[in-house]
């Protein structure tokens, strides 16, 4: 097992953190049931994995975090969904679950989540409400970040409350090599961002997170591309062809 910066803690086989006003949940690939290449714990309904694994899958984890998890089906966009009315909707992502990049709750009994796997995953944390958004590079050019941070400030109980946030497993810095394109959607972060041919998407992401209100924020400091094959599904790494890992938040 890796070594992980504080607050985060491995718990089992996945990443935890408890945090001012609620929990956060980085899964991992290990302790589910599907076979090869989506071993093992694939919790992506739309990958061309086994919808039986991917479904006992989803409720092995429904199980740990107690309470029904609610996510979206990704666009790269910026769509933000609120779980208030209608949970059970956005719950079950057989159901026609409406196209969303980020996920908004001020109720303590559904947790909610998105799914990565070299995007990024993030959490926000709020007095009284929880975020999840799902930031790819064009979700984070389009401002995905800012729509979650502004959709804990909306649910919140209080309005100047200091938010959290976290960044979890994603393609780092280290790894994530971009054509123009990218480079020209963030040239206003700079050289600091950069390195070659290589872009620091979670270096963006905490700068937008800081810029949009959020009083901290922690990274886990895992890369999805060069984490041990076994641990972290890598979209690129591995050709296109993996599962998805969630990141789940909850209300304390």
């Amino acid at each position: 097992m890796s070594e992980l910066p504080a607050p985060f803690r491995w718990s089992g086989d996945h990443i935890t953190a408890d945090l001012p006003g609620g929990h956060v949940l980085f899964t991992t690939r290990r302790g589910g049931v599907s076979h090869p290449p989506y071993d093992s714990l694939n919790l992506g309904p739309w990958t061309e994995d086994d919808a039986a694994s991917v479904d006992a899958n989803r409720a092995a984890v429904t199980r740990l975090v107690g309470r029904p998890i609610a996510s979206a089906r990704q666009v790269h966009g910026t769509a933000v969904v609120s779980i208030d009315a209608r949970p059970g909707r956005a719950a079950d992502p057989r159901q026609d679950p409406p196209e969303a990049d980020a996920l908004v709750t001020d109720r303590p009994d559904v947790a909610v989540a998105v799914l990565a796997a070299d995007c990024l995953p993030i959490l926000v944390l709020g007095h009284g409400a929880v975020a999840a958004a799902h930031a790819g590079w064009r979700g984070l050019a389009a401002g995905v970040v800012d729509v979650a941070v502004e959709s804990v400030r909306d649910a919140q109980v209080a309005d100047h409350a200091p938010m959290v946030a976290v960044i979890g497993p994603g393609a780092g810095g280290c790894c994530y090599e971009v054509g123009d394109e990218v480079r020209e959607a963030f040239a206003e972060h700079g050289d600091a961002v950069r390195d070659g041919r290589r872009i620091d998407l979670k270096a963006i992401a905490a700068e937008r997170l800081r810029d949009a209100g959020v009083a901290t924020v922690h990274d886990v400091g895992l890369c999805t591309l060069c984490a041990p094959a076994g641990m972290l599904f890598s979209h690129r790494r591995d050709g296109g062809t993996t599962g998805r890992q969630m990141g789940i938040a909850w209300r304390t």
